[in-house]
């Protein structure tokens, strides 16, 4: 066991969780740990929120040091790409001519921002039109958002709406363009999304409800066309969402639907490849069937996982999904895995900011959140699943440790 080389793909947070789990889990082997990016590996969520707003530095966001990786006597390539996975001899082939053989492979690609699919969005390279991924997105994007700036998000996911706050915040003029009329609603129900839409509004977002055909560059001037007209901008962020990054999953000739599939234990259709993170279409032991989940938590969550099941160890990919928001003075956090047609309760009062909401498939409880009321999130994931009256949950006198 000790003997074994491990290589790890990807220098995001789940690639960075297994490698530091492997070293404090007593595995000697060796380790590398490769990446694209120049950047040590660093959490991804301050990017839309407290970097994009100058409020923190990326070492207050990054997994280790230097040191660290030099301690633990982990091997890092960062700044350089993969081209393919040569499965039958074991070896991984690099863009700068190396090659870099393993024992056993983890696959932490992630994803990689939305063009528009075959047909790219039209003026998506144009200057001044950014995406949001990496670290190098975000510093250009701060870079342009100043206090007056145009600023126009094409997209109305939880990236967009997240850095339609920040610029807010920052002084900018903000327009949304949502394809339909209450963002999220098609993920959270309308009575959560109009709720945030209202939210966005009172702070000065102008979310219109529209269809983008594409940005111009017009005598030196962004335009967003859209079927309700052209409509200038001077920083455009396309947020039309995420494709996991499979294209190595598939040189290795592993199986891949809407993501690389791995069993509960995290191993690929190769027993010798794990994937995880964004790119993990993983058996869920709980929910019985496959899910691909792109969270901080369950990027931590899978590197532990890939680490344990490396070390031989008997554990599987159990727990509930759960991510959390910052937007303007709404703090939330949600932990389940509710379909678009769930039921929901609201628990307190919505008008006040500060509720929990249920979704409910009949009474059978199949997410919550928390929103502006904390501490209590362990109360809320040991309620989903189980199937309580909606009257009772939308009761504030019966205490959720009573429920």
């Amino acid at each position: 066991m000790a003997e074994e080389s491990i290589v790890v793909l990807g220098a995001g947070l789940a690639g960075a969780t297994t490698v530091t789990e492997l070293r404090e889990q007593g595995f000697t082997g060796p380790i590398t740990l490769i990446g694209d990016e120049t950047e040590l590996p660093y959490e991804r969520p301050p990017l839309s929120k407290e970097f994009l707003q100058g409020k923190q530095k990326p070492e207050e966001f990054t997994v280790h040091d230097a040191s660290w990786y030099q301690e633990n006597e982990i091997t890092l390539r960062l700044g350089v790409s993969a081209i393919s996975i040569e499965a039958d001899k074991s070896q991984v082939l690099l863009a700068d001519g190396s090659a870099v053989d393993y024992d056993r492979l983890v696959l932490a690609t992630g994803s990689r921002a939305n063009f528009g699919g075959d047909e790219p969005f039209a003026g998506y390279d144009l200057p001044g039109v950014h995406t949001l991924r990496k670290l190098s997105d975000a510093k250009s994007l701060r870079a342009e958002i100043t206090d007056g700036a145009r600023v126009s998000v094409i997209g109305s996911g939880w990236i967009g709406m997240e850095v339609a706050a920040s610029a807010r915040q920052l002084g900018a003029r903000v327009t949304v363009y949502s394809s339909s009329l209450l963002p999220l609603s098609s993920v959270f129900g309308e009575r959560f999304a109009h709720h945030l839409l209202e939210l966005h509004q009172r702070h000065g977002v102008d979310v219109r409800q529209a269809k983008v055909q594409g940005i111009e560059l017009v005598d030196g001037q962004l335009q967003v066309l859209s079927d309700l007209g052209s409509s200038p901008a001077d920083v455009v962020l396309l947020a039309i969402g995420a494709v996991p990054n499979v294209q190595l999953a598939q040189t290795a000739g592993l199986e891949v639907d809407r993501g690389v599939l791995v069993d509960a234990s995290l191993r690929s259709s190769d027993p010798r490849i794990l994937a995880i993170g964004d790119i993990a279409q993983a058996t869920h032991a709980g929910l019985g069937e496959r899910v691909r989940v792109e969270h901080w938590d369950n990027a931590i969550r899978q590197g532990k996982l890939a680490a344990a099941t490396l070390l031989g160890k008997d554990e599987s990919y159990d727990w509930l999904p759960y991510f959390f928001t910052d937007q303007f003075d709404l703090g939330m956090e949600y932990v389940g895995h509710n379909d678009p047609g769930d039921e929901s309760v609201i628990r307190g009062d919505a008008e006040s900011g500060e509720f929990i909401i249920f979704w409910q498939n009949g009474q059978k409880i199949t997410a919550a959140a928390n929103v502006n009321i904390w501490d209590v999130n362990d109360d809320l994931r040991a309620l989903v699943g189980r199937e309580i009256p909606a009257d009772r949950l939308a009761d504030t006198e019966i205490q959720l440790t009573e429920l």
